[in-house]
């Protein structure tokens, strides 16, 4: 069986682009005692992507070069040497950029029903992006009824999921966004009650959009977003740090505002938030997502390729702006 492959071959600093990767083939390896063979059929493509290939300061060790670009895939398991997983089940994982992962039970974050639903759900609102959005707003962020809740990236697979968390919760939601046509989306798709186009004037729409201030920001952004919003926060407001994509790079450290006079007087907390300190409660809050989903009370817009060669330019798109919903590669028919 031969397998197609996206391997890192050049290091990059900032936002990896295509040139940065190369494809490959080769046979896929006999299985070892305790491994399995995983069929990918969807691909995730997520700005933490841009930290596991760059050199600069992360929580995990870069993707050598040479090696295939690491990612979340669902994959099925389509043949085993290990007595925990069965041939035909699907699982949500660390299977990569390739059409078949060799791996261990280690590389699986969680097993797929695709009763529970779609397998392209289960890469997206029902993974990292969907459980991101759920429990950083309900544990750090706190919502409660009547408050404002702003939030960056807003019809991205995150931020979408948040603002639509937020109104369940009785808040007014506000997104900020990079075109009006997003701005419309998030509106229209996703209940937002305003929203921040913040490549025209944003600070002074920011404040007509927030008019009592704001309670609630959940960041996906970072950068002078974050330095403005800081300044229009409702004391003991809640901040939840997410992402940084409007840093291009982190080294040498970019310099910005002071804020922590702004943390002080309002007795702001801000709080970063990273999913994988959180496994333990995958499956149950997978569960939760699954029935608002099934119930029509959440709603999921997808941006999907289908070639394996078009995943280096999906991640650089992100980083642009360039995708309309949560960025899927699919490599194969996802109805089991």
């Amino acid at each position: 069986m031969i397998n197609r492959q996206v391997v890192l071959v050049v290091r990059p600093h900032g936002i990896p682009q295509p040139r940065h990767f190369e494809m490959r083939s080769s046979a896929v390896p006999d299985l070892g005692l305790g491994e399995m063979m995983v069929e990918n059929v969807v691909l995730s493509v997520d700005p933490a992507q841009r930290g596991y290939v760059n050199d600069e300061a992360n929580y995990v060790p870069p993707v050598p070069i040479g090696a295939v670009m690491r990612g979340l895939a669902v994959g099925r398991v389509h043949a085993t040497k290990n007595t925990e997983f069965a041939v035909g089940e699907y699982l949500y994982g660390w299977f990569g950029w390739q059409d078949y992962c060799v791996c261990r039970p280690d590389a699986v974050l969680r097993r797929v029903l695709p009763a529970q639903a779609p397998l392209l759900a289960a890469a997206g609102v029902l993974g990292i992006n969907g459980l991101t959005a759920c429990l950083a707003l309900r544990q750090i962020g706190k919502p409660m009824s009547g408050e404002t809740v702003l939030v960056t990236a807003g019809a991205g697979a995150v931020g979408s999921v948040v603002g639509q968390l937020a109104n369940l919760a009785g808040c007014r939601a506000v997104a900020v966004v990079g075109s009006e046509e997003k701005g419309r989306q998030c509106m229209e798709e996703f209940g937002f009650a305003d929203y921040v186009n913040h490549r025209s004037a944003w600070a002074a729409k920011l404040q007509l959009a927030c008019p009592n201030g704001v309670d609630v920001f959940f960041d996906n952004v970072g950068g002078e977003l974050l330095d403005s919003v800081l300044r229009q926060m409702n004391p003991f407001g809640r901040v939840v740090i997410c992402g940084t994509v409007a840093t291009s790079s982190w080294v040498p450290p970019p310099a910005g505002l002071r804020v922590e006079r702004e943390i002080l007087t309002r007795r702001l907390r801000v709080e970063g938030f990273v999913i994988f300190d959180h496994v333990s409660e995958f499956d149950s809050t997978a569960q939760e997502l699954a029935t608002l989903l099934n119930q029509g009370k959440l709603r999921v817009g997808y941006d999907i390729e289908t070639e394996l060669e078009r995943a280096p330019q999906a991640l650089a798109g992100l980083f642009a702006g360039q995708n309309c919903g949560k960025k899927l590669i699919l490599l194969r028919d996802p109805q089991p």
